[in-house]
């Protein structure tokens, strides 16, 4: 029986922070959210400054790739029956990813 892993969710998002180094230099937020009955992220609010700084993190690929990571890291919660497992929000900090996950229903996207 495997166990959940904590470091595996870091790990990831570190990786991800790697590949698009340059679209991460500047501070930024991400909200999400996934409906109870789906084990995806439905709901996203991007904070990351400037409509042009949003549309080079589009064009890069680092949005499509950071929403698929997102919902492979709330499968992986809801596998492991994680608390707050389909809130949450990713802060980008000179080059680096974290996520923070947030009870279920507290997001403004809950609202």
């Amino acid at each position: 029986m495997s166990v959940f892993d904590p470091s595996f969710e870091t790990l990831r998002l570190s990786m991800l922070a790697r590949q698009y180094a340059d679209q991460l230099q500047e501070a930024g937020e991400i909200l999400f959210k996934a409906e109870q009955d789906e084990n995806y992220v439905s709901h996203a609010r991007w904070f990351v400054g400037e409509q042009e700084r949003f549309q080079v993190m589009s064009d890069s690929g680092f949005k499509l790739h950071l929403m698929g990571l997102l919902d492979n890291l709330v499968e992986y919660r809801i596998q492991f029956n994680q608390q707050s497992m389909r809130e949450g929000k990713v802060q980008i900090t000179a080059g680096q990813l974290f996520i923070e996950w947030l009870p279920d229903g507290s997001t403004e996207l809950s609202e």
